[in-house]
């Protein structure tokens, strides 16, 4: 029997639309090749030799999705969090990232990432490594190892950079990302390449025209950064005067949007016109509340990309953010958007617990299909968590036990991990 084939018995909570949290109690869900088949309050004749793991009184989400974190910063997170942006990526981020040419130090580095994210709650994440080939396909190696999906990226930057880390030319980053895809786009079950141009500062128009070129030839989707911080907007203003925003520098290129999807993190400071192309164009937002705050970028209007219908999900964007956990993602993601309408725009409502869920699992993870529901058709991601730690005097709902472990809890509260019907632990 397909090991992906099982029944899950207990209390789920899931998201079927922004706005609420679907709890089902003592019910039974049924996995089929990986495939959710939905619930049933008794196992239906076709499933009866289905294994089934009673989870007690756990509760089962779906797993959780990192549309935005670096790999490569991984070693120094939780320090160096007193810089704004570009100072931050000259005087930390890329000194660190240039030791990933030894092998050696990548696979001891690459080793913890690779470890820690497969016993945390995430399941689906988009991963930037760094410029160099051979230790991102050894990023890639050990990430197919821990049973995770996952996209990653050989970054690629040839102007604005320092010279130790910094790209020869516009033509040998070209030829450099092709040498890695050949290599690996058709290697793995669990990793695909993605296409990470680090952003329009780092990149000169000749490369961000070859990489558009190299994305239509390989069908691959893209990740970026856009509209973080102001410095770095009137850097792209001086650098390309011809674009109407900073996104349409990334669109000029055939990297905004499109067949087969491409992620820009932070959008900050995102005009109204950069967020309608978005929209039209299917962009979706890695929203990075802890980042955003810890190297002093601003506090993104989440609340405007989800009544204007853009596609969002949550990025802990390490080493901006100090730790790859989404629970901690979603709890920023509310409480920046509390200040935001505090303090800056009382139009825009936060962020209510059912919202920030939803960004968390199928917000997410509609930039890998249909995952992170348990409605009938998803790819079944599940996270079985355990809050016996977290003890209260009084009974609680499944919805309000889902927000004390989201508020309180952390990876020692997962007790099982699925990934599309595969169970990791």
């Amino acid at each position: 029997m397909d090991s992906r084939n099982f029944i899950l018995k207990g209390n789920f909570a899931y998201s079927e639309s922004q706005q609420g949290i679907t709890a089902r109690e003592n019910a039974w869900l049924v996995c089929a090749d990986g495939i959710s088949q939905g619930f049933y309050a008794e196992i239906p004749a076709e499933y009866r030799d289905f294994p089934v793991t009673d989870m007690g009184d756990r509760i089962a989400i779906p797993g959780l999705i990192d549309l935005h974190i670096h790999a490569s910063q991984y070693s120094y997170r939780g320090t160096k969090m007193d810089l704004e942006l570009l100072d931050w990526l000259n005087q930390n981020a890329f000194p660190e990232e240039a030791k990933f040419k030894d092998l050696d130090y990548a696979k001891k580095a690459y080793s913890i990432f690779a470890e820690n994210m497969k016993h945390s709650a995430t399941t689906r994440a988009c991963i930037f490594a760094t410029v160099h080939e051979e230790a991102t396909e050894l990023l890639m190696d050990l990430m197919e190892e821990t049973g995770l999906k996952t996209m990653i990226g050989k970054v690629n930057m040839d102007r604005n950079s320092p010279d130790y880390l910094e790209e020869a030319s516009a033509d040998a980053s070209a030829e450099a990302t092709v040498r890695w895809l050949e290599k690996t786009i058709h290697k793995y079950r669990n990793v695909r390449p993605i296409l990470t141009p680090r952003f329009i500062p780092s990149c000169s128009d000749e490369l961000m025209n070859r990489l558009g070129t190299i994305r239509h030839t390989f069908g691959i989707p893209v990740q970026s950064h856009l509209s973080e911080n102001q410095g770095e907007i009137s850097l792209v203003e001086e650098l390309c005067p011809e674009a109407d925003f900073y996104g349409d520098a990334y669109d000029r290129c055939g990297m905004f949007g499109g067949e087969p999807g491409t992620i820009m993190a932070h959008c900050v400071w995102s005009s109204r016109e950069e967020l309608q192309r978005m929209k039209k164009q299917g962009v979706f937002v890695a929203h990075c509340p802890q980042s955003n705050a810890n190297l002093a970028s601003g506090i993104a209007p989440v609340r405007r990309y989800l009544d204007e219908g853009l596609s969002v999900g949550l990025g802990s964007d390490v080493a901006g953010g100090s730790t790859e956990s989404i629970f901690r993602a979603m709890v920023d993601a509310i409480q920046a958007s509390k200040l935001r309408w505090r303090l800056v725009d009382p139009s825009l409502k936060p962020l209510t617990l059912e919202e920030a869920f939803y960004l968390a699992t199928r917000g997410g993870g509609a930039f890998f299909g249909s995952v992170g529901s348990f409605e009938r058709g998803y790819e079944l991601d599940v996270i079985v968590l355990d809050d016996q730690n977290l003890k209260h005097p009084q009974p609680l709902g499944v919805r309000d036990r889902l927000e004390r472990i989201v508020y309180l809890g952390d990876e020692r509260n997962v007790w099982k991990k699925y990934v599309a019907g595969s169970e990791i632990f």
